[in-house]
């Protein structure tokens, strides 16, 4: 192949991959915080988009700043009483649509924390989803961030994560 049309084809390349990572999977507004100095868990919330034309599943998360990483939920129980629960199945993310990640709601649940959240630290997190594949976050731990509205109810472990 003559090394014009090589240069060619790479520019062309180059030029499409602004437009190729809009067309996937963004993640915006990512942040991390914990109950307190002596939290032995943390949570991380975000808004989640996706930007392809296929349907996709947040399934899984994983970081080193904590034993277990789950996908959480807040419930309302038999005695109507929000608990926090692990949702195995993950969460849906349709083509086009956004997924929030919240306080009160659907997050990331950092289980065992290695050591407590400081703020302007910075976790390393990785998210798994069902078609997208891994996509890795840089989240800042932001302890000040107030909840948005409707935002911020008890959290089911015994400790607030207002």
């Amino acid at each position: 192949m003559p090394l014009k049309t090589l240069l060619l084809a790479g520019a062309m390349t180059l030029a499409a991959l602004p437009a190729a990572a809009m067309d996937g999977i963004t993640v915006k507004d990512a942040y991390a915080r914990s109950s307190g100095a002596m939290a032995a868990s943390g949570a991380a919330f975000m808004v989640i988009e996706n930007h392809s034309g296929q349907d996709d599943r947040l399934i899984g998360a994983a970081s080193d700043v904590a034993e277990r990483t789950e996908l959480h939920t807040h419930r309302e129980d038999d005695m109507g009483v929000m608990r926090m629960i692990h949702v195995e199945e993950g969460f849906a993310l349709p083509a086009g649509e956004t997924l929030m990640l919240a306080r009160g709601g659907r997050h990331v649940m950092f289980l065992g924390l290695a050591e407590p959240f400081e703020q302007g630290d910075v976790v390393t997190l990785t998210l798994e989803f069902e078609e997208a594949g891994p996509i890795e976050v840089e989240v800042p731990v932001d302890l000040e961030r107030q909840p948005m509205n409707g935002q911020g109810m008890g959290h089911g472990h015994g400790q607030s994560m207002n």
